[in-house]
């Protein structure tokens, strides 16, 4: 086996060499792979992939730590504060750290966890001050939980909600301060008692909302999925309690599906929507033609065959308040010749210009993605609110079923197969992911160059497949059968 090499080499280089092993040696394709990744000191395909998905995770920019508090006055700061002030994180989380809480917050995802993240500073925690970013802001109003835009200016407006600081041994009660300062903007602030016994400056921190109170977890020491099993980890027992209670009614379905399983059943209609139908009415749901079927909230999709949810969703900017007021005003002032054709076909993503120039910016005090030429000329904008809306609408909590049908005596029977349980997209993580570059958006716009007439398919919100598990839990199927 060769010394493994510094750079990783791209994936679909070393298929394209082991297609070629393949067909020289007649050997199997997976036999052909671990040949091909030896040669760069890899000793299986898997160990290569699971490098490949590392690197992937390390590319992930971790956010600066928010200290708008400092830089719009709400404090007084003295020399020495200043001192402490110049020592903040500036660069990358360490390796190993970055590593479990990108581990971690997949295994949230996973859960079907709603959550955000904050990071102490080393002013902040002398200071008993955080920023409340508009991430933890988003996630208080999906929850519920809290809304700055209602919330007064000073001290008489302050609200103070329970928690709980969650470690290994210990469930320690905190009291969660939410606050506008008496500043001239009054950005949100909040602050956590006893957040020193829970986190240090620089660690990444977890807030989940249970019950109208705060779940702190520290991510950059705790490792999620060991705690998962631990009886007596009040984090393991805190995940499972959760899970339990919000998984109770696709549990409830999953019991009723496997009672109609136990025998084959009879159409009650003919053509596409049968089993659907069918298995409405054996469930006992009344038929309403305004929306798709579902029970107590989780969607029924049913067929002869199964479907996985593969892909995101595509939603036009805000025309309204857009200095482009169409698709076609974006293709003539960034689109390009292709043979007859006009078109654009890009990438845009927050961390870079694409060859047109083009980028995104996501600006947080509006809630709002802006696309901008050069970085100088505001091209487009969606709202926060409307791509959240559209994610969900996209990908609702889903019950994908699968039967087989056979005709007997000339009418169609039902068996059911397994059905694929596809949970809700963690909302609260969407924006962080466009921020971070992971969700990124494609212009497909095309103007005829017979027709002259312009098309768009698009803009299509999309996210690498190996990173689906920072926003989508993943999908689980159970057999109906014994």
């Amino acid at each position: 086996m060769c010394k493994k090499t510094s750079v990783i080499p791209p994936e679909k280089r070393l298929k394209d060499r082991a297609k070629l092993l393949k067909k020289q040696l007649g050997i199997k394709q997976s036999e052909a792979l671990n040949i091909v990744v030896k040669e760069f000191g890899y000793p299986s395909w898997n160990q290569y992939k699971e490098a490949l998905n590392q690197q992937s995770t390390l590319g992930i920019p971790t956010p600066p730590p928010s200290l708008e508090f400092v830089e719009t006055g709400d404090i007084p700061m003295s020399d020495n504060d200043y001192d402490i002030y110049d020592q903040e994180r500036e660069n990358e989380l360490d390796k190993s750290i970055k590593l479990l809480v990108e581990n971690n917050k997949k295994t949230l995802t996973n859960l079907g966890i709603e959550f955000s993240i904050f990071e102490p500073t080393l002013t902040g925690l002398r200071k008993s001050i955080l920023d409340a970013t508009h991430t933890v802001r988003s996630h208080f109003e999906i929850e519920d939980f809290h809304y700055y835009w209602e919330q007064g200016q000073g001290r008489d407006h302050k609200i103070i909600k329970d928690g709980f600081l969650l470690t290994k041994t210990a469930s320690i009660p905190t009291r969660v301060s939410l606050y506008r300062p008496e500043t001239k903007k009054g950005d949100p602030r909040m602050w956590f008692k006893k957040l020193s016994e829970l986190a240090a400056a620089g660690d990444q921190v977890a807030i989940i909302i249970e019950n109208n109170q705060v779940y702190l977890i520290n991510l950059s020491t705790n490792n999620l999925e060991d705690s998962l099993p631990q009886e007596e980890c009040p984090i393991g027992i805190f995940l499972s309690t959760y899970v339990a209670k919000h998984t109770s009614i696709a549990n409830e379905l999953l019991d009723k599906l496997k009672e109609i399983a136990k025998k084959p059943f009879k159409a009650q209609r003919k053509g596409d929507t049968a089993i659907g139908y069918t298995i409405e009415k054996l469930l006992g749901i009344e038929a309403n033609s305004s929306k798709q079927p579902d029970y107590k909230g989780i969607e029924l999709k049913s067929g002869r065959g199964a479907k996985t949810r593969t892909t995101m969703f595509a939603q036009v900017a805000d025309w309204d308040n857009s200095p482009c007021k169409r698709s076609a005003d974006i293709l003539n002032r960034y689109g390009y010749e292709r043979g007859d054709d006009f078109k654009l076909y890009c990438t845009i993503s927050t961390q870079r210009e694409n060859p047109q120039g083009l980028s995104f910016i996501y600006n947080s005090d509006k809630d709002e993605l802006q696309e901008w030429y050069k970085k100088h000329e505001l091209v487009a904008v969606w709202s926060g609110e409307l791509l959240r809306k559209r994610l969900k609408e996209k990908h609702a909590e889903t019950f994908w079923i699968e039967a087989k049908s056979e005709l007997i005596d000339g009418i169609e029977v039902f068996k059911l197969v397994n059905v694929t349980h596809t949970k809700s997209p963690i909302l609260s993580q969407f924006l962080p992911l466009l921020e971070s570059g992971v969700v990124t958006m494609d212009h497909l716009i095309k103007r005829n160059g017979k027709t002259n007439k312009v098309s768009e398919k698009g803009p299509l919100f999309k996210i690498d497949k190996r990173n689906l598990d920072l926003l989508f839990p993943k999908p689980v199927t159970y057999q109906l059968q014994g």
